[in-house]
């Protein structure tokens, strides 16, 4: 009887044994493939690595019409003299460049007073959206809108008026941006806390 029990739990366990020990075999060649790809994948790497290019003023070409060189690679003195007179200092251009202090001083009070003029129509804008909005919300929640005529010809007077300043907001942007003034992004003022 002990004979029997003992046949019958190895005829259990050899099975079990034979099933775990196909996919531990099954890994163990795949850790082979996975490791000659990994080194096959370095080697192609070292193959492949070429030098970074470094450019230098003998790797360029020379620009059409530039002068000719010294033999030590450097411009002649006049030409790099004429070279750096040509460009501004400041990298500006030169309509944007003011000549004097007082063109200077000017530049800036006109700058601000557009910023000023810009900051109160965009106020009237803003006031004209949110008013524009209320009144197509009254307007739309009337059961009788499509009949009211004298109210859809204000709601286009007041689309129009917003239309009209925001242009005028348009164009004090690009005379902002034509005195070489670039508006910041204005973020929006993070809500009080409770």
């Amino acid at each position: 009887m002990r004979h029997t029990n003992f046949v019958r739990t190895l005829a259990l366990i050899l099975p079990l044994a034979c099933l775990f020990a196909l996919p531990l075999a099954a890994q163990d060649s795949q850790d082979t493939s996975v490791a000659d790809a990994a080194r096959h994948a370095r080697e192609q790497k070292k193959a492949s690595a070429k030098p970074a290019t470094v450019i230098t003023n003998e790797t360029l070409s020379p620009a059409p019409g530039a002068e000719a060189t010294t033999s030590e690679g450097q411009q002649p003195p006049a030409a790099t003299a004429d070279a750096k007179s040509a460009i501004p200092a400041s990298g500006a251009s030169a309509k944007n460049a003011p000549a004097t202090p007082e063109d200077a001083e000017e530049k800036k009070k006109q700058i601000d007073s557009l910023k000023q003029e810009l900051a109160n129509l965009q106020d009237e804008v803003d006031l004209a959206q949110r008013s524009l909005s209320l009144d197509q919300d009254a307007f739309y929640t009337k059961p009788d809108s499509s009949d009211d005529k004298d109210g859809k010809a204000k709601l286009d007077a007041a689309v129009a008026d917003l239309k009209s300043k925001q242009d005028d907001l348009a164009q004090l942007k690009a005379k902002l941006a034509d005195l070489g003034f670039a508006e910041e992004p204005k973020t929006p003022a993070a809500p009080p806390k409770p």
